[in-house]
């Protein structure tokens, strides 16, 4: 029987890190759920904590980052349905073991993320040797198969990263992420500074990661237009927290949220009526010094008395459509404020 509970289930997270002038609180009660085999996306304006997030989730942050509560129950054991772990409470080498093998990171910066000095074979055997030590040959096998599968030829392995265009850069790293067949992978903006045709390769070559080996996908990016094309399920992330979660045709067909709205809005349109394109107006706040109530408030041109001293709940609309907003909320008095 398959198991039906989600993948990966992040719940309260915050993120936090300290300074002279106080705590910047990036992720500040986050609540997500991913689902097995599927592309769930992170959308939201820079700065509004979503390349944070995985990376608490992956537990790359580091001093004076924390996170400050939370947790991440990850459930990557198939044969074992009743097993899960937090994330948040692993130690170093607990965590070590999870990398690649269970949870792999497709990096935002592929330029630096390969060692200069070491040919991409040497790297990736490195990644294999770690968990699964076993003949070269049967190592090198994988290494081919995995480069085969991002479009890439076994010769490549040989070459140092200085050899290699970012584009290809950039799908060795995704080779990398698949060489252990992990449950989840997560993938940070790996299509920046990459032009439009290889920006669709590595874009195909995410989706064969669900579609060939039945990993799950956390996908970040701010470009809507590439959501659009790829996820499944998306949330959209503002100001540290989450405003709007479901299926990528109800967030483009039927957006609730208005941040949600006015982020499609802004997206010019192939097809049509040439319109004004809308932008959001003002910017987005500080995380050392949220607004009160509800977070887009300043911006936003449907708020009403409740949004500036009430913080929104959490509404589900539907099942898994869910909006922090008081809009959707019946105990909110739209007039006058809180019931």
């Amino acid at each position: 029987m398959t198991d039906a509970r989600p993948l990966l289930t992040i719940e309260d997270m915050r993120i936090h890190y300290d300074s002279v002038r106080g705590a910047y609180k990036v992720v500040d009660g986050v609540d997500i759920e991913v689902h097995r085999n599927e592309i769930f996306g992170l959308a939201g304006e820079s700065g509004c904590g979503k390349s944070t997030l995985v990376e608490g989730i992956l537990r790359l942050i580091e001093p004076p980052g924390h996170i400050r509560s939370g947790t991440a129950l990850f459930r990557p054991f198939p044969e074992d349905p009743e097993r899960s772990l937090d994330l948040v409470q692993l130690d170093y080498h607990e965590m070590r073991e999870i990398r690649w093998k269970h949870l792999s990171y497709i990096p935002q910066g592929s330029m630096n993320s390969l060692n200069p000095v070491m040919r991409i074979r040497d790297q990736m055997t490195d990644v294999v040797m770690h968990h699964e030590p076993g003949g070269q040959n049967e190592i090198n096998r994988n290494i081919a198969a995995a480069l085969e599968m991002v479009g890439l030829p076994e010769s490549l392995g040989t070459l140092y990263p200085h050899e290699l265009s970012g584009g290809m850069k950039q799908r060795v790293c995704i080779a990398m992420s698949m060489l252990l067949q992990p449950a989840l992978v997560v993938a940070d903006e790996p299509t920046t500074a990459l032009d439009v045709n290889v920006q669709r390769a590595v874009l195909e070559t995410i989706a064969h990661l669900r579609d060939q080996m039945g990993a799950a996908v956390v996908f970040v990016s701010h470009d809507l237009a590439v959501h659009a094309e790829l996820v499944d399920r998306m949330a959209i992330m503002y100001a540290g927290v989450v405003m709007e979660l479901g299926t990528v045709y109800e967030i483009f067909d039927n957006p609730q949220h208005p941040y949600t709205k006015r982020l499609i809005h802004s997206i010019p349109a192939l097809g049509g009526p040439r319109e004004r394109l809308e932008s959001i107006p003002g910017m987005a706040p500080s995380p050392l010094a949220w607004p009160e109530g509800c977070r887009f408030h300043p911006r936003c041109p449907d708020a009403v008395p409740a949004c500036s001293s009430t913080t929104p709940r959490t509404i589900e609309l539907d099942t898994g459509r869910k909006v922090t907003c008081h809009l959707f909320d019946p105990d909110i008095d739209l007039e006058q404020g809180s019931a």
